[in-house]
């Protein structure tokens, strides 16, 4: 499947919402997201987690290969009022100083990644004692509900859809951190509240329609989610059930 998050880059921004709290409480616990640490944020779409660690006082550094997301997330930074830098580049070469870093973080893409060649990269940003953090934020698919109505809707459009029904959970990253130490992982489920045009939004950015689909063919599938959201679920707005979690490691 040939993913280009440029085209949707505006849905994402508005309609991707950020971790909740309790996510960035849980990081400070194992050392992530200190005043002061220096962070890449690999893959860093509109800069959802790089804007969060930035606001928490950390000297952030986010790096994607779509500039129409790094647009996206400079124009959040500034409502935000945070600094962020991005550059343009893939995670497996960032170009960016080696050893200079404390955290390394990849939220909602290491599956996106030639992992050993991301790993590699993140071996060489990280000094010594350094953290990388893999972490996702994924709704929550339960039998009847919402989300899994909406991906049986994305297969219609988009047969042969690979990414579909994830558990939420990742511990096969586990594979990919060979060497490094300290492993902690944790996961915790929230409910998020959506409006019906949000849902939409969301489910356009997703990267089996608005990212991998001609825009005919995401206008379609947007008339069909409408119209499945009116008559099956016409709570508006209503509680998405996501589920948070994240693994981190720590580099010799």
């Amino acid at each position: 499947m040939t993913v280009d998050f440029g085209p949707t880059a505006a849905d994402y921004a508005r309609y991707r919402a950020g971790f909740p709290p309790e996510f960035l409480a849980r990081l400070t616990a194992l050392g992530v997201g200190l005043r002061g640490q220096r962070v890449v944020d690999l893959g860093t779409g509109t800069g959802v987690l790089a804007r969060e660690l930035a606001a928490a006082g950390c000297v952030v550094t986010g790096v994607d290969v779509a500039p129409e997301l790094l647009d996206q997330a400079r124009e959040q930074d500034a409502e935000a009022g945070v600094d962020v830098t991005y550059r343009v580049a893939p995670a497996e070469s960032t170009g960016l100083p080696a050893g200079q870093w404390d955290v390394v973080t990849a939220a909602h893409c290491w599956h996106w990644f030639d992992a050993p060649h991301a790993v590699a990269e993140v071996r060489r940003l990280l000094a010594p004692g350094g953290r990388i953090v893999l972490c996702s934020r994924d709704y929550l698919i339960l039998p009847g509900n919402v989300c899994e109505a909406s991906e049986e809707l994305i297969l219609a459009h988009h047969p042969g859809w690979p990414m579909a029904g994830s558990p939420g959970t990742h511990e096969e990253w586990a594979d990919d951190l060979t060497g490094f130490t300290g492993l902690a992982t944790f996961t915790f489920d929230v409910d998020v509240p959506y409006t019906h045009e949000a849902w939409r939004g969301r489910m356009r950015s997703s990267n089996g329609v608005g990212a991998s689909l001609p825009a005919d063919r995401v206008a379609a599938f947007d008339e069909d989610l409408a119209r499945l959201l009116r008559d099956r679920f016409p709570e508006d707005p209503m509680p998405v059930p996501h589920r948070v979690f994240a693994m981190v490691a720590v580099r010799p």
